[in-house]
């Protein structure tokens, strides 16, 4: 029979691969007797675990919440991926989570086996984010939960917003009254998605200037998202899209007069299909037709556009301000 120690932690480790186990099979499991079982799970709560006993012919063991955080157990795979992640989210200065999860990381890495401690540290993960002109964004821990914990009780959240021109701000403004779908991160920034009950339609807000109002409440049914799925909602809320599909409002179609393999090198979100003679399709989306016709232009080739017309009728728009300007222009001297 294995030591007291390392059955506990076999036991353990079983627990938390289902929901429900029967004592018996356990105690196959471990090649221990039933009683053992037993005793081995009333050790596993005096450490704080909450193992409750479940009802039925065979009997069983469920690995439940309790008040405390007790000492976890991972397989490898799991304790290199929190790693990473954790790494990840610590080299994020913007990020509201940073500094718990350095402190996180280095508290795992403390306790680490010296065969995954050396895995780990040969994998340095630095999160570098393109340089950002906005001016920071940075939520408060504590607001961020309440929203969460709003969201997952399905309960009506009360708030006061600051806009971009601190329009909300006025006094005597009443709070925004929302049920609140869904917290989101885009473009590193946190996002609410909910239905303003006043506003009757679904709105995003930036989690950074909301300031909730206590208590929450009442409870509220869920609706369904705009679009089907929150990604495409979101989606189509940041692109402009109209139908909610999650697509670009303007998308065109053009042939490149440059090879795929290059034009797929500078191309982020769009579709490069390889012609013949060193040709590619090129079919890409924006927010406007000038936007999308700008964006084509930056590929420094011949174009000529597949389509829609609304498309080639951009090119000339923009075409016949370039020469404006072009003929407006008169050099200096350096």
């Amino acid at each position: 029979m294995p030591k007291t120690s390392a059955r506990l932690l076999a036991l353990l480790s079983l627990l938390q691969t289902r929901r429900d186990w029967p004592g018996t099979l356990l105690a196959d499991r471990l090649g221990i007797s039933l009683r053992t079982v037993r005793r081995d799970v009333d050790r596993l709560r005096e450490l704080g675990y909450s193992v409750a006993a479940v009802k039925g012919p065979d009997g069983g063991y469920r690995l439940s919440t309790g008040a405390e955080l007790p000492p976890l157990l991972f397989d490898d795979e799991q304790a290199l991926a929190l790693t990473v992640a954790l790494q990840i989210t610590a080299t994020r200065p913007d990020d509201t989570l940073a500094e718990p999860a350095a402190r996180a990381l280095n508290t795992i890495s403390q306790v680490l086996p010296a065969r995954l401690r050396h895995r780990v540290n040969a994998l340095q993960v630095t999160a570098v984010e393109p340089p950002d002109t906005r001016a920071p964004a940075t939520v408060d821990s504590d607001t961020l939960f309440t929203i969460s914990a709003a969201v997952h009780a399905r309960e009506i959240l009360r708030f006061d917003y600051t806009s971009a021109d601190d329009s909300d701000q006025r006094t005597g403004k009443p709070p925004r009254r929302v049920e609140p779908h869904d917290v989101i991160t885009w473009d590193g920034r946190w996002y609410l998605i909910a239905f303003d009950l006043d506003q009757q339609d679904w709105r995003t807000f930036r989690a950074d200037r909301i300031t909730p109002r206590t208590p929450t409440g009442p409870r509220f049914t869920r609706r369904d998202v705009p679009g089907g799925d929150v990604a495409t909602y979101a989606t189509s809320v940041f692109r402009g899209s109209t139908d909610q599909s999650g697509n670009w409002p303007c998308q065109g179609t053009v042939i490149l007069d440059l090879d795929a393999a290059t034009a797929a090198l500078y191309t982020r979100e769009g579709l490069v299909e390889e012609l013949a003679d060193g040709r590619c399709r090129l079919t890409l989306g924006s927010w406007s037709w000038p936007s999308l016709a700008s964006a084509l232009a930056t590929y420094d080739a011949e174009i000529e556009v597949v389509g829609p017309p609304e498309l080639a009728d951009a090119f000339t728009h923009l075409g016949n301000r370039f020469l404006r300007t072009a003929a407006g222009f008169t050099a200096t001297e350096p």
